[in-house]
């Protein structure tokens, strides 16, 4: 499994590097989540700066894309150049849209009429841009799932992990990152949100 975790300038670090660390826990299985940017270098919102593992065209050619939120995601959304790189295929890729990263979702026009989960700061764009908001931290169609909030970077890992590997390798790699003391309940908060979306005989992995 080849994973392109789109990170933009003036990225949000939670959205990138907890859904990547999450993934990375499958490397001995041959997964491998890596940090893909339009440009050589990038700098967060926070003032860090990264180097890129991947450039923006190794997207069309993974098996699963995260595409990461920040806070210059409204001008990358009217960045007709930077867009026409992103060529995504949801009938062959699992594709996932962080937060504001849930814009560029709408932009590259992979929600379709159907609802998404962004962040509060994002939702009246996504509005805009035609897709109805839901007051929840995840929802998948099919192979295009969206998550609202930093912290449901978990869910999108979750729920790809449960779609290529199991529902008992999702419960794992949830196991290794929650709290001590609270594991459980992790498992059990990220299974209920993602439960839902995923085909029978996942759910049942």
């Amino acid at each position: 499994m080849k994973i392109a975790v789109l990170t933009f300038d003036g990225f949000n670090e939670l959205d990138s590097f907890v859904a990547a660390a999450i993934l990375n826990r499958l490397r001995a299985k041959g997964w491998e989540a890596r940090i893909t940017c339009p440009e050589p270098e990038v700098t967060s919102m926070n003032g860090v700066t990264i180097k890129r593992q991947e450039p923006l065209e190794f997207a069309q050619d993974a098996d699963a894309v995260i595409i990461g939120s920040g806070i210059k995601t409204r001008e990358i959304a009217q960045d007709d150049r930077l867009l026409s790189r992103l060529r995504l295929d949801p009938s062959s890729q699992l594709i996932g849209a962080q937060c504001s990263g849930t814009l560029l979702l709408a932009k590259l026009g992979l929600t379709g009429d159907l609802p998404a989960c962004t962040d509060l700061t994002t939702k009246p764009w996504v509005i805009e841009a035609g897709v109805d908001v839901l007051d929840t931290p995840f929802v998948a169609h099919g192979n295009v799932a969206s998550a609202g909030g930093c912290l449901a970077a978990q869910y999108l890992a979750c729920w790809m992990i449960a779609r290529k590997a199991g529902r008992q390798e999702a419960a794992d790699a949830i196991h290794y990152v929650a709290p001590v003391g609270e594991k459980q309940v992790f498992i059990d908060r990220a299974m209920a949100a993602i439960g839902p979306f995923l085909p029978s005989g996942e759910l049942a992995a």
